[in-house]
């Protein structure tokens, strides 16, 4: 059973940087491709950045292009989530989230989950 642990959330002034982990364990980290959502208050959960196995091909939603950054390191089973000058409106609970094989935009073809780390952007 993979399980995924997110951390590095917190309370950041707008204009600024948070580095989200997610450490996953019990399966092949390097076999996932490895997406990161989010969902705030009222909304459903939104599509951010995800990530082939191999690291090779990045894709981003619109909102985040050019200021988020994924990553993984498939040696130490961890990806990330890079987030510079962060806005009020990313404020969401961040999830990370696994598929075997190929990457997708779509929560609902993710078969592994996080708890959740929360990221609050204040004014």
């Amino acid at each position: 059973q993979v399980q995924l642990v997110e951390s590095g959330g917190g309370l950041v002034q707008a204009g600024g940087s948070l580095r989200l982990s997610c450490a996953a364990s019990g399966g092949t980290f390097s076999s996932y491709a490895m997406g990161w959502f989010r969902q705030a208050p009222g909304k459903g959960r939104e599509f951010v950045a995800a990530i082939t196995w191999s690291g090779g091909s990045t894709y981003y939603a619109d909102s985040v292009k050019g200021r988020f950054t994924i990553s993984r390191d498939n040696a130490k089973n961890t990806a990330y989530l890079q987030m510079n000058i962060l806005k009020p409106e990313d404020t969401a609970v961040y999830y990370c989230a696994g598929k075997v094989v190929f990457v997708t935009r779509s929560p609902r073809e993710y078969t592994y989950w996080g708890q959740g780390t929360q990221v609050t952007v204040s004014t």
